[in-house]
């Protein structure tokens, strides 16, 4: 039953794995290497303090979820004595042990892993590899090593672990002094306690996620694709919105780069046309220009065929709708004058408002009514 202590150790670091809510880190992340030194003694015949050495050694492993960790190690036991009265060894060691092993944190196993380094944990540790032994006269022995027992660790920071770890190791190939062949007799079997340092390269990654069902992610990316919907509508409409501001930037430009140009009244016949010019805010036609009206009049009594057009206009001084009107009155001051005074039929003349005029770049004579004679000669 013993001999599923290392493969009880892992099946339960990778069920603790599975268990965990956390981002697998990358594959050189989480090495650590340490340095060991304590004592070992034989659990029987000459026991303890009868046979008691030193012993010297170093690890490395590499933390595979936050639960489970595997790692190789080589110790050595110091040259102090013969164990049973046996011949020394001529060499600085009595024997030497290379294996690996596998590790399981109690705590983040049956407490769950909380995100943060504990400042104190308890590990289960099992492990199997190769003895060998340097002994003269008796030639050197090889044979094979498995273990199991505690590593009580005070993590005095990420990257340091300061760690106390008494196990049990067994010869299973010389059980012990009375050469029976029982597998994990304990005349075979010795007591080891060591101390060690521990340094984490770049501390413990391993990173708490949340976990999420498949219905949670479902919802999740139909937002997601909702959003996404939205953000698109969005920027369609900002780009509409942007094309007809652009559209409408360039039609100003046009405008503004466009000359100023006089309009002027067309007429094949500059004598068809006379202008009478108003005061600023006024339709009163004024003495001045009392004579221009005449002329027309005059033309109209010799050519009973003949028609008038006249148009008048504001200049841009005032508000706008006065300025309307204010049009509206000039040409209709024109035709007053010509049917009242001069006794012309007001069929033959026609008055309309134009509004503001633009005709002259001096802005004091678009204040003015333009009579425009119509008849065959001006046609």
């Amino acid at each position: 039953m013993k001999k599923t202590i290392l493969f009880a150790a892992i099946a339960l670091g990778a069920m603790s794995a599975s268990a965990q809510g956390v981002e697998q880190p990358k594959f050189f992340d989480n090495w650590s290497i340490g340095v060991d030194g304590g004592l070992t003694t034989p659990m029987k015949h000459h026991a303890f303090f009868g046979s008691m050495r030193g012993l010297v050694g170093l690890h490395v492993d590499k933390q595979i979820t936050p639960t489970f960790a595997l790692g190789v190690e080589g110790q050595f036991g110091v040259n102090t004595s013969s164990w049973n009265g046996s011949g020394h060894s001529l060499t600085a060691f009595d024997n030497s042990y290379v294996g690996t092993y596998g590790t399981v944190d109690l705590f983040n196993l049956f407490g769950g892993y909380n995100c943060e380094t504990r400042p104190f944990t308890i590990e289960a540790v099992a492990g199997a590899g190769w003895g060998h032994n340097y002994v003269v006269g008796h030639g050197d022995a090889n044979y094979f090593v498995t273990k199991a027992g505690l590593n009580f660790n005070f993590n005095v920071s990420d990257n340091v672990t300061l760690g106390l770890s008494p196990y049990v190791a067994w010869n299973m190939n010389n059980p012990g002094a009375d050469q029976t062949t029982t597998a994990y007799n304990i005349n075979g079997a010795t007591f080891n306690l060591q101390a060690s340092v521990t340094y984490h390269f770049g501390g413990h990654k391993f990173a708490c996620v949340m976990p999420y069902n498949q219905a949670e992610i479902d919802a999740l990316n139909g937002q997601v694709n909702d959003l996404r919907a939205a953000l698109d509508q969005a920027t369609a409409q900002a780009n509409a919105a942007e094309a007809k501001a652009n559209d409408l930037a360039n039609q100003l430009a046009a405008c503004n780069a466009r000359p100023v140009q006089t309009v002027k009244e067309v007429s094949n016949n500059l004598n068809s046309v006379r202008y009478v010019f108003f005061r600023i805010g006024s339709a009163v036609i004024t003495a001045d220009q009392q004579p221009n009206v005449e002329m027309i009049a005059a033309y109209l009594k010799n050519h009973k065929d003949s028609k008038v057009l006249v148009k008048g206009y504001a200049s841009q001084d005032g508000n706008l709708d006065f300025n309307i009107k204010l049009a509206e009155n000039r040409a209709k001051a024109v035709k007053d004058a010509l049917v009242n005074k001069y006794k012309i039929n007001a069929d033959r003349i026609v008055a309309e408002g134009e509004g503001i005029g633009h005709m002259f770049t001096e802005e004091s004579w678009n204040r003015v009514s333009i009579c425009t004679i119509e008849d065959s000669q001006n046609k």
